[in-house]
């Protein structure tokens, strides 16, 4: 166990940020270094708009935490006491880890370089091999309540969240 930002954190959590981080690190200077690099406008016009929901998803969680999580005075917003489910939390179970996945994917369409690709899929591949543990924790935390709530939402896929949720 390693001990950061007052939690503890797994080795194989920290394997996983060792392998994530320095990969969008390696995203972020291709994208830089070979801008548009097919000259295709509109792909990476579409990065930029993935980049935009990658906001959405990692900064709203935070918000809504607070609001709604019962979280004690001076703790961190994943300090939850109470089972979140408005909100984006009503669209996709783990945002967060969402827009992980997302800033991988618009930094492969803002580069259009071969090598951000893949470095994005292994990114995002580790990203989302979180989730099983984060639900797994969750369940342990909520219970029954928790179980319901992954049957209702979507782990990654917001785009089923918001069909659900929006067009009935």
């Amino acid at each position: 166990m390693f001990k950061g930002l007052g939690n503890k954190i797994s080795s194989k959590d920290w394997i996983k940020a060792c392998i994530y981080v320095p990969l969008m690190f390696y995203q972020f200077y291709l994208s830089w270094a070979f801008y548009n690099n097919l000259g295709l406008d509109w792909v990476t016009n579409l990065g930029w708009f993935v980049l935009s929901l990658s906001a959405l998803f990692g900064w709203l969680p935070i918000y809504e935490f607070r609001k709604h999580g019962n979280v004690p005075k001076g703790k961190s917003y994943v300090h939850t006491t109470k089972l979140v489910t408005t909100g984006i939390y009503r669209i996709v179970r783990h945002p967060q880890f969402l827009a992980g996945v997302l800033i991988t994917v618009s930094m492969a369409l803002i580069s259009q370089h071969s090598s951000s690709f893949v470095a994005g899929f292994i990114a995002a591949v580790v990203f989302a091999s979180e989730v099983p543990d984060e639900d797994k924790k969750n369940i342990e935390k909520f219970g029954e309540s928790y179980k319901k709530y992954m049957n209702d939402v979507p782990a990654l896929n917001f785009i089923v969240g918001l069909i659900k949720n929006y067009i009935k």
